[in-house]
């Protein structure tokens, strides 16, 4: 694949991702919210997708653009220990239902990330996400997808999986734009 085609293959991607801001708008309304009024964001993904859930919440323990006390986020990939674990006691596709079940309540949000939608961890990771109470998004390439039908609400983007998880991380900061920008005054303040 040349360079050429890999860029053009990019443009379409940002051009269903551009489709998808209101979307975006509109979960960062939620997630201010939520996390606002004490729930956290729980997110997972596997291999680049893992690194896209962590720096989604390394954005908001940290701050993304604006100086603003931190929000509580867990990328579920990270945790080291609880996923070999996990995967040595109870199998690889329990990695992430499993800290679901153990940390998820009902004010909290759960983002799961996906280039295919397909991955069975990430799915079982949705439904216990949504057996607790949480409210379940998913950030994946085309739809329909298992993991798409699995959640709350999906952004589902059009191209090929390295595009699709390059949108992604722009899907990301885009989020943490608008959760920053619907922030109550109150929650802006540095502690």
């Amino acid at each position: 694949m040349s360079v050429e085609t890999h860029l053009t293959g990019l443009a379409q991607s940002l051009t269903g991702l551009r489709a998808q801001a209101p979307r975006l708008t509109r979960w960062g309304g939620v997630l201010a919210r939520r996390l606002s009024d004490g729930g956290r964001l729980l997110a997972a993904g596997n291999g680049g997708s893992a690194a896209e859930a962590q720096h989604l919440t390394a954005e908001l323990v940290g701050r993304f653009r604006d100086d603003r006390r931190p929000f509580s986020a867990i990328a579920l990939c990270a945790e080291s220990s609880s996923v070999t674990a996990i995967g040595n006691d109870y199998g690889y596709d329990q990695v992430f239902a499993r800290q679901v079940t153990a940390h998820a309540r009902p004010q909290d949000v759960v983002v799961l990330l996906s280039t295919s939608g397909c991955s069975p961890n990430l799915i079982e990771a949705a439904k216990a996400a949504r057996q607790a109470g949480a409210h379940v998004w998913a950030m994946t390439g085309p739809a329909p997808n298992p993991l798409a039908e699995a959640v709350d609400e999906v952004l589902a983007l059009p191209g090929d999986p390295a595009n699709v998880q390059e949108a992604q991380l722009v899907a990301v900061h885009a989020l943490c734009a608008a959760f920053e920008a619907a922030l109550p005054s109150s929650a802006r303040r540095v502690s």
